[in-house]
């Protein structure tokens, strides 16, 4: 089965180039009215020009589609609340965000001011909480959305010299987790996307021709539409990049139970290996889930 946009209307964050640009313009061939948003700014978060998200609206347009260039700062919060103002007066809802907006300010933690710590946050995190707060309204009460954060790899298992970038990464998928229980009875689906690909976000890396051919957006927008789609699930951490598609999941081990007499340091270092022994994994389906599971073993145990 095609899966198609028709009359969805969809709002993507940073969607001047890279990444953005090309999700948007895979919706808007398959269906999808797209809100192009782009402040334009350098990489760093600097500057501003609504010229990027013009650009891919007249792509968009030149296709046979259609679109909608904004220049919103995603960090201003009268800024955003008015953004979505115009959007239900325009459209009268909203069916799809794709919070994809971000900057990078790159240091190692000695060298890491307060300024560049909050900045990444503001945008990627904050900003991501500011539009998606200001859609969920009219999402509740349409009984649909699909809300997709934009996670990385580098929140998910680390990278040097981006603590602040790897904190707001890892804020996305806590947020993931709670507005997929928040959504739950009104169709609102949310999930993460974890993309790796060669843009301007990259460019810099050093990363070999071989590589960098492979690594384009367009291998990653295909993940991006599922997630999207009327069937799509909610609460994924989908990964994508080069060809290769994967589900990143948060799991505990079954872990151990020490009786009170026995809760030391050294009891727990003695039994390191069954506490970290991944045979039986747990995946739990809210932050509860693992107090009961303590529950139970310390109930199982006092029963014996």
């Amino acid at each position: 089965m095609t899966i198609r946009f028709d009359d969805r209307i969809a709002l993507i964050t940073g969607a001047g180039g890279g990444l953005g640009r090309d999700y948007a313009l895979a919706l808007a061939a398959r269906g999808a009215t797209v809100i192009v948003n782009d402040r334009g700014a350098d990489r760093d978060g600097t500057g501003a020009s609504s010229s990027p998200a013009e650009k891919v609206v007249a792509e968009i347009e030149a296709a046979g589609g259609q679109g909608m260039a904004d220049d919103t700062d995603v960090t201003d919060e009268a800024a955003v609340e008015s953004l979505m103002g115009r959007v239900r007066q325009t459209f009268g809802r909203l069916d799809i965000i794709v919070n994809n907006a971000g900057i990078l300010r790159d240091r190692s933690l000695h060298k890491m001011s307060t300024g560049d710590f909050d900045a990444v946050l503001d945008v990627h995190l904050k900003g991501s909480f500011l539009v998606t707060r200001a859609a969920w309204e009219m999402m509740r009460d349409r009984g649909f959305g699909r809300v997709v954060f934009t996670t990385s790899s580098s929140g998910l298992y680390g990278q040097f010299g981006q603590s602040n970038y790897a904190a707001a990464k890892m804020g996305l998928v806590g947020m993931m987790n709670t507005l997929h229980l928040e959504g739950q009875k009104y169709d609102i689906r949310v999930n993460c996307i974890t993309p790796t690909a060669l843009t301007r976000m990259t460019a810099d890396l050093g990363i070999p021709d071989a590589a960098a051919e492979a690594l384009t957006p367009d291998a990653v927008t295909p993940a991006l539409l599922f997630l999207l789609s009327d069937d799509a699930p909610s609460r994924m951490i989908l990964s994508a990049g080069a060809g290769g598609y994967a589900v990143t999941k948060i799991q505990d081990t079954d872990g151990i139970y020490l009786p009170e007499d026995q809760r030391t340091p050294e009891n727990i270092a003695a039994q390191l290996g069954d506490l970290t022994d991944s045979s039986h994994m747990n995946e739990h389906q809210m932050g509860a889930q693992q107090s009961a599971h303590f529950l139970t073993k310390a109930m199982a145990a006092k029963n014996r």
